[in-house]
This record gives structure tokens, C-alpha cells and sequence, in this order.
């Protein structure tokens, strides 16, 4: 069956991104295991301009996106800037998920709000984006044995996440929900039940996939539907998240609430739904011009409706 401009579109998240992400999870998985943190941090530099100067679809990409969220032409060290912040986060990635969390200075914001929605031993349902680290926000919930967080993503990006987190700690396998199997959404309510806040990101979309164009940096972009339709099926409390990373050994993990399910009746789901995808977006625009290199999306976002800037 031929697939469709839309679908190639859509689907291209799961082939670039995600593959870009696997090979520099090897990578710095064997620099940080065998060099250590600080020995691994100026190896960082070296990884972070091979793909500046060798992956040109992603500097392409980072090059839009900068120049869009910083309102100027972005410059060559604006590109490697952002090429390092992800190589580093996703080097602290095996740290933490080695519960190293002695490395780190981790602020929280807006716990109180998200623990006091969680009270009555149900769990919360996080949403998120391709932004700082999900790892710093799953390090809070084993850092708080009564809040664990668990991650529910399509179910071939799951299969090669648990592969690159088996290498590091066979343990961390246990938060991750396969989405797309006939079973994944009595997955999601039992680990709801339990009290597990659930995570999920809404910056991609899937050929298939419900979606959305809303205004996103100066123009309209695709964000998925999915993770606020399986939240207002589930009746709970919605949640933005993020764990951004401040350079160094800090981190800082914000969550702030996006809308309530538990109220909304059946007719009314959609129009609250959309309301969520609107407020999401919000934030994820604020948070990207407050910390613009920490947002990981290496494709074309925006589908061609880039700024003029274009690769020399």
C-alpha cells in the first residue's frame, strides 16, 4: 500500500530522530561506563561536532528551529551548542539510570500541585516533549518510592529503548508501556490504579495517528492527539512536564497542570481535549524560549515551513 505525503511526514519522527538518539546512546553508554563523568565530559565535545559537521538533515533542522526560537539567523556555535546539550543529557542518561544521583543538582517546581492531584492513591498523567531529559524526571519518581513514573511510547521505539536500557540497568525496563498493542491500554489504567504517574509525548506524531496543527514558534505545526485522548479515556488529571537541563550537573524538573479529566463528560472530551493540545503548546513554546537548546527534535518540525535561513 503506498503511504501517504502525510504519513511520510508523520512517520518521519520514528526513523531520524529516534536513530540519532540510539547510536549516541551507545556511544556515550561506553564512554560513561568505562571513562566517567568527568573523563566522558570532554570526550562530549568531540561527539557533539562529529554530528554538527556529519549529520547535515539534523543541523539542517536545528538551524530552523534556532533560528525561529531566538529570533536572529542562527550561527554555527548555536548549532553545536545544541548538538552538546543533547549528547550531555543523553550521557547523564546512564548515570541516572544507575540511580547515581549523587552526581546531580535536581530543583523541582510545582510538586506540591502534582502530589496533591496524585493524593487519593491514583496515578497523574504526564505530558511531555522531546525536551532536556525524561530520565531526570523518572529519577524523582525512584528518588520518591511513592511516586514512580513510568513511560508509555509507541511500541517499536519502546522495543529499542528497552534494548539500549537492558545494557544499563535491567531494572529501568520495568517503566516502560508498549502503546499499540491490544493490551496497552489496561496497561496504562493498571499502572494508573497503582498510583504510577504515567508519562507520554505529544511533540511527534505517528502515520495513523490522530493529530492536531496548532501555532507553534511563528507557524503551524503537527502535535499528536494521542496521549491527551488515552488521558481523558482514563478520567485523570493531566500534567506538562519537563526536566530541563542547566549545564553542568543541574537539572531542573518542572511540572504544571494542564487540565482535568475526571470532570469531563463523554460529550464533552473533545472540546476539552483541545483545550489541553492549546494550553500544551503554550507551554512548550515558553519553555523552548526560556531554554531553546534544550528541545531535541532534528527533523523538519514544521514540514518545509521553515525561515529562510536555509543550509549553506
Amino acid at each position: 500500500m503506498k503511504m501517504s505525503a502525510t504519513d511520510r511526514d508523520s512517520a518521519d519522527w520514528a526513523n531520524r530522530p529516534e536513530r540519532s538518539n540510539m547510536l549516541m546512546l551507545r556511544i556515550m553508554s561506553w564512554i560513561s561506563l568505562r571513562l566517567g563523568r568527568p573523563i566522558g565530559r570532554i570526550v562530549l565535545h568531540l561527539i557533539a561536532a562529529y554530528f554538527a559537521l556529519f549529520a547535515p538533515a539534523s543541523r539542517k533542522a536545528s538551524r530552523a528551529y534556532l533560528s525561529r526560537v531566538l529570533a536572529r539567523p542562527a550561527r554555527w556555535t548555536d548549532i553545536y551548542r545544541h548538538f552538546f546539550r543533547f549528547a550531555a543529557i543523553v550521557h547523564d542518561r546512564v548515570y541516572l539510570l544507575n540511580e547515581r544521583f549523587d552526581l546531580f543538582d535536581i530543583e523541582t517546581h510545582g510538586l506540591a500541585e502534582l502530589n496533591a492531584a496524585s493524593s487519593n492513591g491514583k496515578g497523574v498523567v504526564l505530558i511531555g516533549a522531546h525536551m532536556g531529559s525524561f530520565e531526570a524526571v523518572r529519577a524523582l519518581g525512584r528518588q520518591q518510592p511513592g511516586s514512580p513514573v513510568a513511560m508509555a511510547m509507541y511500541e517499536e521505539n519502546a522495543r529499542k529503548i528497552n534494548q539500549a536500557l537492558a545494557a544499563i540497568n535491567p531494572s529501568a525496563i520495568q517503566g516502560i508501556i508498549a502503546l499499540g498493542k491490544m493490551d496497552s491500554m489496561l496497561l496504562v489504567r493498571e499502572y494508573l490504579e497503582k498510583g504510577t504517574l504515567v508519562g507520554m509525548l505529544a511533540d511527534r506524531t505517528l502515520g495513523g495517528d490522530g493529530m492536531r496543527s496548532l501555532p507553534f514558534l511563528g507557524d503551524t505545526a503537527h502535535f499528536a492527539r494521542g496521549p491527551f485522548r488515552v488521558a481523558a479515556i482514563m478520567r485523570r488529571p493531566v500534567f506538562f512536564m519537563t526536566g530541563l537541563y542547566l549545564g553542568g550537573n543541574r537539572y531542573a524538573i518542572h511540572f504544571e497542570k494542564l487540565a482535568d479529566f475526571s470532570q469531563a463528560g463523554t460529550g464533552q472530551r473533545e472540546a476539552a481535549i483541545d483545550e489541553a493540545m492549546a494550553r500544551y503548546v503554550e507551554m512548550l513554546e515558553r519553555y523552548c524560549r526560556t531554554e531553546p537548546y534544550n528541545w531535541f527534535n532534528f527533523f523538519d518540525f514544521w514540514q518545509d515551513g521553515s525561515p529562510a535561513d536555509e543550509e549553506k
